[in-house]
């Protein structure tokens, strides 16, 4: 069980970022996701709302109390994570998991949950890190192979629509520390 200094800690962590991950994600990243989706978006884990950051159509979504209070202080729209997503069927267009199933053990209900407040069409983005990088962050429990990707997350009414990596060059995913591969799904 995640305890509140645990919390605090990771929060931490996450504002330790370095002034070239927050320009990689900004200029490169969300670039790529945000061809991949549309209309209004949920972050799933929003952390401290780089993404939320930069789009205006997205709604933050995490389990980390000092996450919500800081992108609320800063003028951002997320909400809390307790139980199941505090949102009705069939609300979002997209949503957006990145860099979030490798720290659950078991993401079957919270995909399932992801999957009822989506709109049928409506497409889901899940970013894991690269194999190479899964020991980078000392939070994350599960790493996943492409294959158990394709697998795992091939869920009723889900279909695989694409599968990309960040960065797209296969010798730089080597070397860079926020390498990911993202796994895009749209609702039938």
């Amino acid at each position: 069980m995640t305890t509140e200094n645990d919390f605090k800690k990771y929060h931490e962590w996450l504002l330790t970022r370095s002034w070239t991950g927050i320009l990689y994600r900004k200029f490169y990243l969300y670039p790529q996701i945000n061809k991949r989706i549309n209309g209004q978006v949920l972050d799933i884990g929003c952390g401290i709302g780089d993404y939320v950051r930069i789009s205006n159509n997205a709604i933050g979504l995490d389990i980390n109390p000092f996450n919500i209070e800081y992108c609320k202080s800063i003028g951002l729209n997320c909400v809390l994570f307790e139980n199941n997503i505090p949102f009705k069927d069939q609300t979002f267009d997209s949503i957006l998991f990145d860099n979030v199933i490798e720290h659950i053990y078991d993401p079957y209900n919270l995909i399932n949950d992801a999957k009822r407040v989506l709109k049928t069409g409506g497409r889901m983005i899940i970013g894991i890190p690269g194999i190479e990088h899964f020991f980078y962050d000392s939070d994350h429990k599960v790493c996943y192979a492409e294959d158990q990707l394709k697998n795992n997350f091939y869920i009723d009414s889900l279909k695989t629509i694409e599968i990309f990596y960040t960065p797209n060059i296969k010798i730089l995913r080597k070397f860079f520390v926020h390498s990911c591969r993202w796994l895009v799904l749209e609702k039938c």
